[in-house]
């Protein structure tokens, strides 16, 4: 399927984390509204294969070093990056292989980070809060549900598709420990479901 308004850029997407959760729709709306390309991170066959079929164009081993893997390519330098999760393990590297002002969004919660860093290539960083408008009754506060909005146009339109990796059943506190332990191993894919509240 073409994506909406689809126009092919010179912008390459780094999303570290995409077989996750939220990596997992990550992927669809970025092959869905953008016209970059769009490198996921996935080290084990199933999570490679989750991630190419959601949109990714190309997949690097997040275990491995990234600069390397992404020269091998040959597509040209990141211009943004998605860190998902691990961004005190990454950053580093995400300022050596982004390009002079490119950008990184992140969502996890890194004890510290040298933003220093950024400087010398005028790069920047954004971190992203889900709920950050309702606690502070921003200004703004209707685009979450514009946004909201039209991620619901996107999936009455086929672009995108679940991201349930595995449905646990009815809650309790043992499928609970499991859907915990599942997720702090590092190897989920998608979203874990427990139902039943």
């Amino acid at each position: 399927m073409k994506a909406v308004g689809y126009i092919k850029s010179l912008e390459v997407i780094l999303v570290v984390g995409a077989a996750g959760g939220v990596g997992s729709i990550f992927l669809q709306l970025a092959k869905a509204i953008t016209g970059a390309t769009i490198i996921a991170t996935a080290s084990r066959e199933s999570s490679q294969a989750w991630v190419k079929k959601l949109g990714a164009h190309h997949i690097i081993d997040h275990t491995q070093p990234l600069q390397p893997q992404i020269e091998a390519l040959g597509i040209g330098q990141v211009t943004h990056v998605a860190s998902l999760n691990s961004t005190d393990s990454y950053f580093e590297s995400y300022t050596d292989l982004l390009v002079p002002f490119g950008k990184i969004a992140m969502i996890d919660d890194p004890a510290s980070l040298d933003v220093m860093k950024l400087k010398p290539k005028s790069q920047s960083l954004h971190i992203e809060f889900m709920f950050a408008r309702p606690m502070f009754k921003a200004a703004d506060m209707n685009e979450q549900g514009r946004l909201l909005n039209r991620v619901s146009d996107l999936v009455d339109q086929g672009y995108t598709q679940t991201t349930v990796g595995k449905n646990l059943g009815t809650i309790n506190a043992d499928k609970l420990k499991a859907a915990h332990a599942e997720l702090e191993s590092g190897r989920s894919i998608g979203k874990i479901v427990l139902q039943g509240f």
